[in-house]
């Protein structure tokens, strides 16, 4: 851990979106920047939203205000701005940029569509137009219960421009899931398709958005997306997407919205009770995404970025407005990137030029057992940037992408923050050297530090993520509950943001994220994140993923559990357990050897590949693991709970 392995060029640093901005201001020091960034974070964000070249209905008078408390913070008082504006029409009113290429979308059979800025511009006005004559007004919520087509994005800009607010869902999730959402945003229409295809099968969705709107009273229309033209059973509140485009062709005035009205409720499941409904506005989350992607990936004129993500993931909005607020491309894929042959990822990127790939260790863990020989023939020299967020990295695939993908020549840029932040707190800065699976640092604007648990700032040792100070895109509370918004984030430590993540700050300078506060293990007195476990096991040649939880110990205190994935060509030997658990006591120390280690055939995760070890932990405890309608592959919990009857 430490050692630099990739290094940025001249070229680089002085052409990159970052040194343009860094020039323009007049400093020429990357640290420098960083430093005034948050010693006037008004100042910082004003400067970015200039340089973004973002457009007011109506001036702001003041780019940030505390008045209230550093908590209820908000920016670009009095001012009026409207989102889908700056994602189309900003674009589409200059004959330079209306034909650029907004939108690719290629789907799991292979269809590809494609969309430029007019063109989705006069699709969202039809549909805008549409959605106000179905009676949504400024205000309502509409919840999107879609796969990952071209309808989704045009969907949510559309509800944008009327001055109503969208719920994404996960496209994966089950109706009582999505009621959950229905019902707490009190959503008045829903719209959802007939269903999608997933390697090559189809699934079904309209059925689960009826059983959704069965047990939800707010919801009025049905709005049906004919991804498949599938039969599907129809009731009187349904109307197909072909009928809810308008005929009038004419432009629709966007509604003169607030910097700081709601445009997004996004939800993000917690450890207990329901999920949490954090709240976007027009003026917040967009900028922020916009901000990261433009001076911390470098996404820039020309580019195509695709992030493998589904919209009910921060990460797919993010794209979104990344894209469109820096007038790039993004590329929406409704498959997965190893089928119908493990070179589908590698052929995407080559056939549409993807220029940012965005993926997690777990789907680069997945491709590595196919070799590399998939990539043989691949032309990829179009990729500038890999992006990686949702859980840590371990080495093997770190090296693996970057030296075999991309040839050491395309940096890692490693993104963790969340979605209450609308983005990033840490990220790898392409205008500093890279060690492998480590963070240059906090963004840009981010107030960061890392502290014990008196909240005094520490280095060289775990300690708790924190943010000091607001910034733009942090969510405005969560739908109706503000005090659980305020308890979750600021009462531990007065006007601090505690994020949930343990970190240190090694000597050299590189940040590592050692794991979630509420999965940090103490084993005889020693705090320890599970990914310094995790990385020592998939080290090991016949470890494919791990995952470690703690649970109680009478002498301990707590000790760690072990789960594998074995690669395929591996028997589950006994003795084979022995010598992980040697192997980790070796590198670790006797004193942190796991209690045991556990085969199975999977991980309990999100479709992006996040690992949820609370809900590994509560299985393997026989305990309420709460909201599981993210989770991907529920059928593993059996055999997790097997091994804790077996322990």
């Amino acid at each position: 851990m430490g050692k630099a392995v990739w290094f940025p060029n001249k070229e680089l640093t002085e052409q990159s979106r970052l040194g343009r901005l860094m020039a323009k201001v007049g400093i020429t020091d990357v640290d420098e920047f960083y430093r005034r960034s948050v010693s006037d974070v008004g100042w910082f964000w004003g400067t970015v939203e200039q340089d973004l070249g973002l457009v007011w209905d109506r001036p702001y008078q003041k780019v940030l205000d505390t008045s209230r408390g550093i908590p209820w913070a908000r920016w670009f008082v009095d001012g009026s701005f409207n989102v889908s504006v700056n994602a189309l029409d900003r674009w589409v009113n200059d004959p330079s940029s209306r034909q650029r290429l907004a939108l690719i979308w290629e789907g799991d059979d292979g269809t590809v569509q494609k969309w430029t800025y007019r063109e989705l511009w006069t699709e969202v006005n039809r549909i805008a137009r549409g959605l106000q004559e179905l009676g949504v007004a400024k205000g309502d919520r509409v919840a999107i219960y879609l796969p990952m087509v071209a309808e989704n994005v045009i969907a949510m800009l559309a509800v944008a421009r009327i001055g109503a607010v969208f719920t994404p869902c996960f496209s994966g999730y089950g109706a009582e899931a999505v009621a959950v959402r229905l019902r707490d945003s009190e959503a008045k229409v829903l719209i959802t398709a007939d269903g999608f295809l997933r390697r090559g099968k189809t699934v079904a969705m309209k059925e689960e958005a009826d059983k959704a709107v069965d047990q939800s009273p707010s919801v009025q229309r049905v709005v049906v997306v004919r991804r498949l033209g599938r039969e599907i059973p129809t009731t009187s509140r349904d109307l197909n997407w072909t009928e809810l485009r308008s005929n009038d062709r004419q432009p629709l005035t966007a509604a003169p919205t607030d910097a700081a009205d709601p445009f997004m409720i996004i939800y993000t499941s917690g450890t207990t009770g329901r999920p949490k409904g954090t709240v976007h506005v027009h003026a917040g989350f967009p900028i922020k995404a916009a901000s990261d992607a433009a001076y911390g990936m470098d996404l820039d004129d020309g580019d195509v970025l695709f992030w493998m993500t589904d919209m009910g993931w921060m990460m797919g909005p993010w794209m979104v407005f990344g894209t469109l607020l820096t007038g790039t491309t993004m590329l929406l894929f409704e498959g997965t990137p190893d089928y119908p042959h493990p070179d589908r990822l590698w052929k995407l990127v080559e056939t549409h030029g993807v220029t940012h790939l965005g993926l997690s260790p777990t789907v680069v863990r997945a491709l590595m057992k196919h070799g590399p020989q998939w990539l043989e023939g691949r032309h990829l020299d179009d990729l500038r940037v890999f992006g990686s967020t949702g859980e840590p990295w371990n080495p093997e695939p770190w090296q693996w992408l970057f030296e075999k993908v991309g040839k050491k020549r395309v940096p890692i840029w490693n993104y963790s923050g969340g979605t209450e932040i609308s983005g990033g707190i840490l990220a790898t800065n392409l205008m500093k050297p890279i060690a492998p699976c480590s963070f240059s640092g906090p963004m840009l604007g981010m107030d960061v530090d890392v502290v014990d648990e008196r909240g005094e700032s520490i280095r060289g040792e775990v300690g708790e993520l924190v943010i000091r100070q607001p910034w733009v895109g942090m969510t405005q509370s969560f739908w109706q509950d503000s005090d659980r918004y305020e308890r979750t984030y600021w009462k531990r430590f007065p006007d601090v943001w505690v994020h949930g993540d343990w970190v240190e700050v090694e000597k050299e300078g590189f940040w590592y994220i050692t794991g979630r506060s509420d999965d940090t293990l103490k084993i005889a007195g020693k705090r320890l994140g599970p990914a310094e476990i995790e990385s020592i096991l998939v080290d090991h040649p016949a470890v494919l993923e791990a995952a470690t939880i703690g649970v109680p110990d009478a002498d301990k205190g707590e000790v760690a559990i072990c789960f594998v994935v074995l690669k395929p060509d591996v028997d589950e030997a006994e003795e084979l357990r022995g010598e992980l658990l040697r192997w980790v006591g070796e590198k670790m120390g006797k004193a942190l050897r796991p209690r045991v280690v556990h085969f199975v055939r999977e991980l309990p995760k999100t479709r992006n590949g996040k690992i949820l070890r609370r809900v590994l932990k509560a299985a393997y405890l026989n305990q309420d693991a709460g909201d599981l309608s993210s989770l991907e592959n529920p059928d593993v919990l059996t055999e997790v709970r097997s091994s804790s009857v077996n322990r």
